[in-house]
């Protein structure tokens, strides 16, 4: 029986790694393909491609938060609804003809050259969205200002840039990559604390999962993603907001300090120092040891409207599993 049941979990364990390089693979395939598009939508219309894939994955983002929209059928991410697409006034709200949307003032706009604006097309969507900033000009500030005039919400021209800026740097789509908040090698306990009770600061529920260990501690970003906010709150201490490509923000408080260079709009990766575990907070700036060293780490998600706090304790096993997994095969 042993033997029997040996064998049925490695063949168990060699398929689910078998569907995981698939995964893995169909993943890679899709960057490639949205690659491929931004790059010729950047050709077209002098919008470099990052700008593109920030909107892109800014939307994709939304759609999957949120259930008053369609979820994306292609590989790219950018929602219109048919009225906006095919113009308000147009008595055919399913029209795929460029020239009568033009006439009804729609922003549809036919992209791959067959002679259709569908909104099945992530070509004619990628180049109709493109066609709109456009309208506005092709350098940064322009930009913004489109993107304003677009979300008519600072907080999504604000993520979309951070987008673009990572992009920018890493020039490439496939940053999924995370990394536990602490080293692995240093003493740490943790449990999960999200929504329990707090008195500290009035009644309300707890954000987070707190992570114990010595202070000083390095804390690291957990994600690709671009510093939000460094400073002082007097309930969180000196603390960090990291927002990554995925909409959502990485919190981090209770540090006893900043590495050393750590600004705003800085850029950050998995695994990267950016400051070390303490106990501040709850007074005045500066003020700390009123509890044992911790980082109190939370995620927030942003759905285009509202932001709200979700359980950080499943990512933090799965990362911590993925560390001790690297670590293992150096």
């Amino acid at each position: 029986m042993r033997i029997l049941f040996t064998a049925a979990a490695a063949l168990s364990f060699f398929l689910i790694s078998l569907c995981t390089v698939s995964a893995q693979e169909n993943q890679a395939d899709v960057y490639k393909q949205r690659m491929t598009l931004y790059k010729k939508v950047e050709a077209v219309t002098n919008i470099p491609w990052y700008y593109i894939a920030g909107i892109d994955q800014y939307e994709r983002n939304v759609r999957q938060s949120r259930r008053d929209i369609p979820k994306a059928e292609g590989i790219t991410g950018i929602y219109f609804k048919t009225e906006e697409w095919a113009g308000i006034l147009n008595p055919d709200p399913s029209d795929e003809n460029p020239a009568s949307i033009q006439f009804f003032n729609g922003i549809g706009m036919d992209g791959d050259g067959d002679g259709k604006a569908s909104l099945k097309s992530d070509e004619d969507v990628l180049h109709s969205f493109a066609n709109f900033l456009l309208s506005y000009g092709t350098d940064h500030e322009n930009l913004k200002i489109g993107l304003w005039n677009y979300y008519k919400r600072d907080k999504a021209v604000g993520i979309i840039i951070g987008k673009a800026q990572i992009y920018k740097q890493f020039g490439r789509l496939d940053l999924d990559d995370h990394a536990f908040p602490v080293p692995l090698r240093s003493n740490y306990s943790y449990r999960n604390t999200w929504g329990d009770a707090r008195g500290w600061g009035g009644r309300r529920i707890h954000e987070g999962t707190d992570i114990f260990a010595d202070y000083g501690v390095p804390v690291r970003a957990t994600s690709y993603g671009i510093v939000e906010m460094k400073g002082w709150n007097k309930y969180g201490g000196w603390r960090i907001g990291i927002r990554d490509i995925n909409n959502n923000y990485h919190y981090f408080a209770h540090l006893s300090g900043f590495a050393k260079d750590l600004r705003v709009g800085q850029i950050v990766e998995p695994g990267m120092m950016i400051g070390g575990v303490g106990s501040s907070g709850y007074g005045p700036p500066g003020t700390s040891g009123k509890f044992p060293p911790h980082l109190h780490y939370g995620i927030y998600k942003d759905n285009g409207y509202t932001e709200w706090s979700y359980d950080p304790y499943p990512h933090l096993r799965l990362w911590e599993r993925q560390d001790r997994i690297k670590a293992r095969k150096k």
